[in-house]
């Protein structure tokens, strides 16, 4: 029946209490599941912030098992996967920094000391510095075996010089006898010249009165005459030594040039006796020696030298990472070696994109990677602390960020 329930139904043996349907309910959200929600995000801030600050409690876990930022990713964050900071740098390290292998060398570089140019199969005769010497430019450093030979190539040149000086001598000397032996000559002609003219105008005279014959006559003119002619050839003689100077005279001009030429041999044979000394070709300090007295020069060099009163850093920055190196940036240099972080600034930065040189000690790292070269020169401190170890490699950290900040 319309209206009735089951309970007002009357054919049902038994009274069916229902209870009534009760009303439907919100359900309230609870906070535990917004937690659920907040968990990775706090957990990538967490990971943000220990990659940026890194608590030393991360460094120590990156120093057991090996790993580093950024090192699983194509392009790491922090530095190239294939170089490990040392720990004393890492501590201080920011995210701008832009980190590179580097080799501590001299100012200039190594100059490599080779055999002088010329020495042939010269044996080293003897060394004459030792490992640590300070020396200047063009000090002798070591003696070649043919020093002895080319000392009487000296004496023989030598020799050769004082014979076409005294050649030289010998010819003024014989001008300057011609020249007042020419001169004692017109002189005696021109007096000769002046005694005959006056025994011709006695005659002349005799002739007019008739007491001189013709035939005197004609002898006194004879005479008269080749006196002129006398005094005119010894005028031409000593025209010859005195027309020009003592110098300009030919035969003296000849025996000048056998002396110059004489003068030159003499030079050169003391070139090629320098050639028998190996000399310093800058100021600095010996760092290596090469070779031992009775060996041919090695064909790397006899000896390595530096100028290490001031030490610079060659630094190479992966050519991604250049474009925020500029110069006077402060750098942290360190290695295990060092027991202690060196610092100097950027000097140069290269201009071209090389090769990688230096290599990690990883056997797996990229070898072929494309670099930047920047020099950095080392403060006086670390200068005086890092001349003993010159080529040594180790890793540089250059705060980019550092011209930032002082303007702040």
């Amino acid at each position: 029946m319309a209206g009735m329930t089951l309970a007002d139904d009357p054919t049902l043996p038994l009274d069916l209490h229902l209870p009534e349907s009760p009303a439907p309910q919100r359900r309230r959200f609870r906070k535990r599941f917004l937690l659920v929600l907040l968990i990775p995000v706090f957990m990538f801030s967490g990971a943000v912030i220990g990659m940026y600050y890194q608590p030393p409690g991360l460094q120590r876990f990156y120093a057991l098992t090996g790993l580093q930022p950024g090192g699983g990713a194509d392009s790491p964050m922090a530095l190239p996967p294939d170089i490990e900071v040392p720990q004393q740098m890492a501590e201080t390290m920011l995210p701008s920094d832009v980190v590179g292998l580097a080799r501590l060398m001299p100012r200039g570089d190594i100059a490599v000391v080779a055999a002088p140019y010329g020495a042939g199969d010269s044996r080293v005769a003897e060394i004459l510095v030792a490992i640590g010497d300070e020396v200047d430019r063009g000090a002798p450093l070591a003696r070649l075996d043919n020093r002895e030979a080319l000392e009487g190539a000296v004496l023989q040149a030598e020799a050769n010089l004082a014979i076409r000086e005294a050649a030289l001598m010998q010819t003024r000397s014989a001008i300057e006898a011609s020249r007042a032996e020419a001169q004692a000559t017109l002189d005696q002609a021109r007096a000769t010249a002046e005694e005959a003219a006056a025994t011709l105008s006695r005659t002349e005279a005799l002739a007019e009165g008739g007491i001189a014959t013709t035939a005197t006559l004609d002898g006194a003119r004879t005479a008269a005459r080749e006196a002129e002619l006398a005094v005119e050839r010894a005028a031409a003689t000593l025209a010859r030594f005195s027309a020009v100077a003592l110098e300009d005279q030919p035969d003296v001009v000849v025996a000048s040039r056998n002396v110059a030429a004489a003068e030159a041999e003499l030079e050169r044979a003391r070139m090629d006796l320098r050639r028998s000394e190996v000399r310093a070709p800058i100021t600095g300090t010996i760092l290596d020696i090469h070779a031992t007295p009775g060996e041919r020069p090695p064909a790397e060099g006899i000896m390595e030298m530096g100028d290490t009163g001031q030490m610079m850093a060659e630094v190479e920055i992966w050519q991604d990472r250049i474009a925020d190196v500029a110069q006077g940036q402060p750098v942290e240099i360190a290695a295990d070696a060092l027991g202690r972080s060196l610092h100097g600034t950027v000097e140069r930065i290269g201009l071209t994109v090389g090769r990688q040189g230096l290599i990690s000690d990883d056997a797996a790292a990229n070898s072929d990677a494309r670099v930047v070269r920047v020099l950095v020169a080392l403060d006086a401190e670390s200068s005086a602390v890092a001349a003993r170890y010159t080529n040594l490699e180790a890793v540089a950290r250059i705060d980019t960020g550092a011209g930032e900040r002082a303007e702040r």
